[in-house]
This record gives C-alpha cells, structure tokens and sequence, in this order.
C-alpha cells in the first residue's frame, strides 16, 4: 500500500489584503496533485474554487470573492490530503459606495452598481440603480453548492439583473435560513418599492404639467412662424433666428462645462497612466532589479523576472513596453557573459560550474556552455600538469608543498582519497616520513607525488561533469525530461569520442611525465625534451622506485574507482608494468653494490661456530631486498605477475646470481688481503667468553693471512650448508622461479672458492712441515747404515708433531668443524714425504732400521686420528720399504721406547684424541 499524503499547508499569500475579484497567488505544501486533486478552496470563508487555478503542489492562482468575513484563512481541500490547514490570513477590503455624482480623489470601481437599463444608449437615471439587496432584510448564503443550483434551475440565474432571473433560486441563495415573517417583511418591502416607484413618477409628471403645456404652446406658435415664414432659411428668419438662440445656448452650456470636463480628461488621462505604471510596474523596475540582483548575486531572482516579463513582453508592440524590454534584454545578455566568464574560469568546484550551467541554460545562452566548461577544464588540467613539471625542472620546488593550485585551499587530493582505492587498508598513498623529508627526497618522487595530487584532485570532477552532462543531471537534479536535458543527452552522444580522446589525452600526458621522470629510456627520442629534463637529477634507488610504484597504483585506483573504462586507463597499467619491472633490476643492482660493499664490513670476529657476522650481513641484506620487493612484485587486480615473463624472469635470475657470485667475489678479496690492508681497516677480537678459543689470537691482534683462510674457508662451509639454503626459502616466498639454478650456481662457485682456499692453506702449513722432516733426519750427519741403538724419537719428529699441534689449534682455534679436514691433509703430506723419504734410503743398518721404524710408528700412532687412506698407504709403503724386525728383542726395545715417547708426549698428544674435541658451549 502506498502511504497517505500529508494534509495541504497553506504558507503564503500574495498579496495579503485587497478588495472583492483581487487575484491572489497562494503557495505551501502539499497543495494536490494535479488540478483534478483540487476539491476545495475557500477565502475568508467564501468558496473560490470555481476561480482556481492549480499551478504546482506547491502554488494556486485564483480570485477572492465577495465574503463576508473581513479577515479569514485559506483553506485547501485535495482529495489525497484532505482538508488542510493555514498559517496566513487574508484581509479583504470593502470600500465605499460613491454616486456618481459625489466627489472623489481616486477612482471609483462602478461594479459595485448595477445598471437596470434596457437601451443603454439611453441617458442614465438615479433611479435605474437599483440596491444589491431589494428585498431590504439581511441576507443569509445557503450552503447548497453552485453546480447543484444549476442542476436544479437549468437555463436560470439568481442574478435578479439578468434576463433569465429566478426568484427561487435568488430565494434558496441569499435567504436559505431567513424566516417566514423575514419574508413577509420582505414583501412588504417589494411593495412599498414599487408603490414609491409609481408614485414618484405620477408626482413627477404633475409637478411638470403645466411645464409641458407652456412647451407644448411655444412649439405650436413656433409651427405657425414656420409655416408663414416658410421653410427657407433666409438672414432675419425665423428659422434662423431660432437656430442662432440655440447655438448660443450650446455656447453657453460649453462654457459652463468646459472647465468640469476638462479637468475630468486631465483626471481621466492622469488616471489612466498611473494605472498603466501600477500595473507595468514590474517591467518599469526590472532593468534596475536586474542590476542590483546581479551584484548580489541573486541570479535565480533574475532569471524567474526575465522569463515573466519574457512571457508579458516578448512579443509587445508598445513602444514604450519594447524599449523597456530592449533594455532588459540588453542586462541580460551582459549577465550571460558574466556567467559564462565565471563558469570558464579556474579553478572551480562542480558545484559552482553546475549551478553557472544552468543559469545559462534557463537564459537560453547561445552555443552549448555545458561543453565549453568541459573543454576548458580539460585544458586546464593539461596546463596544470605541464606547469607541474615545468617548477621542478626549473629548480623552483624546494619542498613538498612548494607547488599548489594557484587559489585550491583544498586539502592534497591523496588525503581525500584515503578512504578510496589502496586506502581502504587504512594506510596512506605517501608513507610516514622524517622531518627532514623535504630534503631528503629526489625531485622526481616530489614530481610524481604532486603530478598524482593534481590528476586525483581534478580528473573526478572532470569525469563527473561529463557524467552529468550525459544524464542531464546538470539542467535537472531530479533528472525529469525537459527540451534541455534530451539536448543535452543528444549532444552527449555526439560528443562522446571528443570526451573520449580528452581522457587518453589526459592519461597520456600522465603516463609521459612520469615516464620523463622516472623512465626517460622508455620515451621517443623526440618527446624527450617535451617530458623528459630530468638527467641531472638524482637517480632514484628501488625504495623511491617503490614509492612510486605505490603512489601511481593509488592514481590508478582512484580512476578506477570513477569507473572510468579500463581501455583509457590501460596505459597507466602499462606503465605500472614497466616501473615493477624497472623498480626489480634497479633493486637487483643496487643490492649487488650493497654486497660489494659489505667485504669493508668484515671485522674478522669469529663466533662459536667459527663463522663471522658477514654471512648473516649477507642473508639479511638479500631478505630485506626481496622484502623491498614485496610492493613491486604484489599483483593487483588487472595486473601481470612479473615474475611469469620469460625476459624479466631470466633477467631477475642473472642479476641473482650475479649478487651471490659478487658476495663469493668479496670472500676470496677478504682471503688475498695483505696484512698491511687488514691492520689499516679492522683489527680481529675473539670471543673470549669461551675458554676453549686458543689463546694465540689474542684481542686487538691483526689476522694472519692463514687465519683469515681459514675464517673465510668457515664462512665458505657456512654459506654452502646454511645462507644458500635459507635464501632458497626466502626467493620461493617472494614468488622467485629458477631457484634451483639460483642455488646450484651458487653452491658450485662456492664449493670452487672453497677448494682453492683449502689448497692454498694446505700448501701453506704442510709444506713446511713435510719439507722440515727431511733436513731433521739427516741434522748431524745422521746415516741410517751407521747409527747407534736408538734411545727414543729424535727431535725433529718431535717438532713437526709440535707443528702438527700449532696447525690444529690454529684451525680449531676459527671452526673445530674445519679441524679434521686440515689435519688429514697435513698428515697426507707428512705420511707421503716420510714414505719418499724412506723409499729413498739406499740400506739401513739393523740399528738404523729400528730408529726408523720407531720413528715412522711413533708418527703413525700420534696423528692416527686424522689418517685417511693415502696417509695410512703412505705409512704402509714407508715401513715396507725398512728391513723386518725377527729379534724379540728388538720389538720389545721398539716398544718401550713407541710407550715412553707417548708418556713423554702425553700432554702434546691430547689435542689429537676425538675426545677432547669438545663443543663450545655459549
């Protein structure tokens, strides 16, 4: 069911007094529907419906009748709202009867008077104005309603003037409710009137009788002259003399009312203009009202005036009405140009330039203002743009807010958009910044951050003006259809791909400066001076590049959100694509100068597990990279994953390798350091918390070149069993392809680095050991055919065993993990040299045999840890190549003296035993 309307309200009449038949115009609420919803409409109590003319819901012209109440309400019946109600009254005046024979100052209104002549060619008499009420008892309106009266009297009145006069009805309508002896009184009053009215004339006649028979006499004398005379008129006649008296009495009567009626002309004429000036007042004033409710700026007030006195006067041919109008069309031509001037100008909100539209449109401006205002909008915000680019070229933009649209006190547009777009987050298009923002920030970021407020600030307004100029909201809010909003729609349609081509124009000058700014590689050669300028700035690393790449999906998203069509903003996704793309291979290469940088870093601090900080410098430097990435390689809607592309994808896997390569590149530099290099840059601390660190490096001490082998030899096992991996991890999180290849590279270039730093130690600390044993067998002429009965290990054993030891806590001292590595190495070296050494030996006595046998087994025995197969075939092929032992005694004697070199050499030894290669606890 729909739900009832309200009652009608009436809050206004115009004008609020006047006298019977004055047109009033009545405004309020609720006032019907339509002219068949109007039931009922009364004024003081009088019914005026039959005068009404229903307008609108809200206005009802009419007439007010002869009431009978001086001052009452306005009462509006509709059948939707029922009876209603008032908050104004109206005065009725009644003013008073004049003969026509009084005096008076103003003019006299004659409908109060009926005239009862047949021939009104005839002269009037008093007595043929008869009173409104003949019947002279008071008058009492029935209620019965008009049309019912005619329904039952057709063809009759209750106009006792007219022709077709009913008593009856004049009865039912003025004397419904008088009573039977008022009516009796009324008759009686009917024949006192016509007894008065016989008698006065009877009178009249007598008192003139004697009147008529003297004229009655003087025109039979005068016939008699005639007839004697004749009926010529001859000078001296009868006939001539009697025509020369009566001019002369017309002379006479002119004379006496020449005077009376030349003031009653004068009055009349006076009388005729000021009613002419009362009634055309409105058009008499309206150039000066013009005037002033322009400079007031009261338009709506002068368009309602223009299109009355357009509708009055338009079409006049009084002179006077049409130089009037000429002058008031001559204002309002001057108050479309102002309006067209205001609606022009820049900047504006779409308020304002809706509300200028339609004032032209009401003032039938000529052309079609709507698209003017869309085509200077448009050229507006190219300027903007371009004026944009131009300040921070020219040096002129030194902060942030430097660059505002001359007369926009709005707020950044990237504010007002918060709750749009990429806001919906709860974050914002420009990340919280230092203070010192404004001085830290490259000029491009500003530019594009600026270029993005002016496009987000204006582009919505300018795409609503269109959207209104299609619907035809701009000539109607509530979109009803009217000759202006089906031209305007017309025109729309036309117009469409001029709008069309404005947008792309728009996107493209958008997409160029930032291109200029940011890609200027990607730009034709000749566009280059147009958009571009921006060589000698700073290059952007890939945190601005970011930020960018943030700010521009905000303005993408913006638009979007305008539902503008994707096919004119594909070009802003085509450059979003290029800047993830770029923003990923600047980072790459940044990243890769990051790393070269970290072998400065190195301060040769090992830890307990023999690694120093620069590997975990190296892992968090590649997650906070890929974490810088996360923005750039995020796919938005409507966006390609970077990533999926075969060049990009080859590309990013290339310059990943190229980063671990260049770390691996670091590793082996911090390996080939002089000591002169390393004691100018760090000096090496170690851990002194755990007392298992060998105290040879002591705090404040530069490394050797040896131990800074085998520290980088310990990062180079660290990054292979744990940095390369966890890497992997944190590639495939990022959406990384090629993982696989990234490791394996890495993996094997390290293994590479790994193998000839071994070699390089190895060769450093065995080599002089193995080449020691040689000079300390034959150290005093020592010959194995002639030599006394051994008495215990000779000491050169003793100090390679010593160098062993040195070695071992050198290496243990960096990573335990490295310790059986060396030694096995170092043995292999030591166990090949005895066993050349000995296969060298031409014959051994039986003395000599023994010494080198013990030799050989004390050797073997001391580093058996740490034998491998060379070493032991090695030692194998040493002692095959001494003669047997077949005395008891002589092993016997070898092993005492095997016992009494371990007893010795207990303390040395320990270090070679598994069991005291303990863990370093924390």
């Amino acid at each position: 069911m729909s739900r009832a309307r309200q009652p009608p309200l009436v809050t206004g009449i115009s004008p609020k007094e006047g006298a019977a038949w004055t047109k009033v115009t009545i405004r309020g609420e609720n006032l019907g529907t339509g002219p068949a919803d109007l039931i009922g409409l009364s004024i003081c109590g009088h019914n005026c419906l039959l005068t009404a003319e229903w307008m609108s819901a809200s206005k009802i012209v009419c007439r007010v009748g002869p009431a009978k109440d001086d001052k009452g309400e306005i009462i509006v019946t509709t059948k939707s709202g029922g009876l209603g109600t008032s908050t104004v009254s109206f005065k009725l005046l009644r003013p008073d009867r004049i003969g026509i024979l009084d005096q008076s100052a103003v003019w006299v209104d004659e409908l109060n008077y009926y005239d009862m002549r047949a021939n009104r060619n005839k002269g009037i008499s008093p007595l043929s104005l008869r009173p409104s009420n003949p019947l002279g008892i008071e008058i009492d309106k029935g209620k019965i309603p008009q049309k019912d009266m005619e329904l039952t009297f057709p063809g009759m009145s209750g106009d006792f003037t007219s022709e077709n006069f009913s008593s009856t009805w004049y009865l039912i309508e003025n004397h419904a409710g008088s009573s039977f002896e008022q009516l009796k009184m009324a008759a009686t009053n009917l024949k006192k009137q016509a007894t008065k009215k016989n008698e006065g004339s009877l009178a009249y006649v007598k008192g003139g009788l004697s009147t008529f028979f003297e004229a009655q006499d003087a025109l039979a004398a005068i016939h008699q002259r005639l007839e004697s005379d004749g009926t010529e008129r001859v000078e001296g006649s009868m006939t001539q003399r009697l025509e020369n008296i009566l001019n002369r009495a017309s002379d006479t009567a002119d004379t006496l009312f020449q005077e009376v009626l030349g003031r009653k002309d004068k009055a009349d004429s006076t009388r005729n203009a000021l009613n002419v000036l009362q009634r055309f007042k409105f058009l008499f004033n309206l150039p000066l009202n013009i005037e002033r409710n322009i400079q007031k700026g009261d338009y709506d007030v002068v368009i309602n005036d223009y299109e009355k006195a357009k509708s009055l006067f338009g079409n006049t041919e009084v002179p006077v009405f049409k130089k009037v109008y000429a002058e008031v069309e001559t204002r309002i031509e001057a108050l479309r140009s102002l309006l067209l001037e205001k609606l022009l100008q820049t900047p504006s909100t779409l308020h304002d330039q809706k509300r200028y539209i339609r004032y032209l449109s009401d003032l039938h401006a000529p052309g079609d203002p709507a698209w003017q205002c869309i085509y200077a909008q448009h050229k507006w915000i190219l300027q903007l743009m371009l004026n944009c680019r131009d300040e921070f070229i020219s040096g002129q933009r030194v902060g942030v807010g430097a660059l505002d649209l001359e007369g926009d006190t709005r707020p950044s547009a990237l504010g007002r958009l918060s709750h749009t777009t990429s806001l919906k987050r709860g974050g914002s298009l420009r990340s919280q910044r230092p203070s010192t923002w404004c001085f830290e920030t490259p000029q491009q970021v500003q530019f594009v951050e600026k270029l993005s407020d002016v496009v987000i600030g204006q582009l919505p307004n300018f795409w609503k003006l269109w959207i209104s100029y299609v619907n035809g909201s701009l000539f109607s809010e509530t979109g009803e259809k009217s000759g202006q909003v089906e031209k305007s729609k017309k025109n729309a349609r036309q117009r469409q791909n001029d709008f069309k081509k404005m947008i792309e124009e728009l996107t493209n000058r958008l997409v160029k400066l930032i291109r200029g700014a940011l890609l200027p590689a990607t730009l034709p050669q000749g566009e280059l001076s147009f958009y571009g300028g921006w060589e000698y700035k700073t290059d952007l690393s890939g945190a601005w590049l970011t930020q960018m790449i943030h700010i521009v999906r905000g303005c993408h998203e913006a638009l979007s959100a305008l539902e503008i069509p994707n096919d004119l903003l594909q070009v802003i996704q085509d450059l979003l694509l290029e800047l993830r793309v770029h923003c990923l291979i600047m980072t790459l290469l940044h990243t890769t100068e990051d790393v070269k940088g970290l072998a400065e870093k190195e301060d040769w601090v090992v830890d307990n597990e023999g690694i120093t900080s620069l590997p975990s410098q190296f892992e968090q430097c590649i997650i906070q990279m890929l974490q810088s990435l996360k923005e750039p390689l995020e796919i938005k809607p409507g966006e390609m994953n970077l990533l999926q592309l075969d060049q990009v994808q080859d590309q990013a896997t290339e310059l990943s390798v190229r980063i671990m390569k260049v770390f691996i590149n670091c590793l082996q530099q911090l390996s080939t350091k002089t000591d002169e290099d390393i004691a100018a840059s760090h000096n090496i601390a170690v851990d002194l918390s755990s007392p298992d660190r060998f105290a040879s490096l002591q705090e404040g001490s530069s490394p050797t070149s040896e131990q800074r082998l085998l520290i980088v030899l310990s990062n180079c096992h660290y990054l292979e069993r744990h940095t390369f991996l966890n890497l992997a991890n944190h590639f495939e999180k990022h959406g990384f392809t090629g993982t696989e290849k990234i490791t394996q590279v890495c993996v094997d270039a390290v293994r590479e680095l790994d193998r000839k730093l071994f070699e390089a130690y190895i060769e450093r600390r065995a080599d002089p050991i193995a080449g020691s044993l040689e000079p300390g067998i034959y150290a005093g002429y020592f010959d194995w055919r002639d030599c006394q009965t051994p008495t215990g290990v000779r000491n050169y054993l003793k100090e390679a065993l010593v160098n062993i030891i040195t070695v071992h806590a050198e290496v243990f001292t960096v990573s335990k993990d490295l310790v059986p590595l060396v030694l096995s190495k170092i043995v292999e070296s030591v166990a090949d040299e005895m066993c050349r050494l000995m296969q060298c030996v031409s014959s051994f006595s039986k003395n000599g045999a023994l010494q080198a046998r013990l030799e050989i087994c004390a050797l073997r025995d001391a580093i058996a840890t740490y034998l491998n197969t060379d070493s032991n075939e090695s030692f194998k092929l040493a002692l095959d190549a001494l003669p047997q032992l077949h005395s008891g005694a002589d092993k016997k004697l070898l092993e005492e003296l095997l016992n009494k070199f371990k007893s010795s050499m207990q303390l040395q030894l320990t270090c070679f035993h598994p069991s005291s290669v303990q863990p370093v606890k924390r």
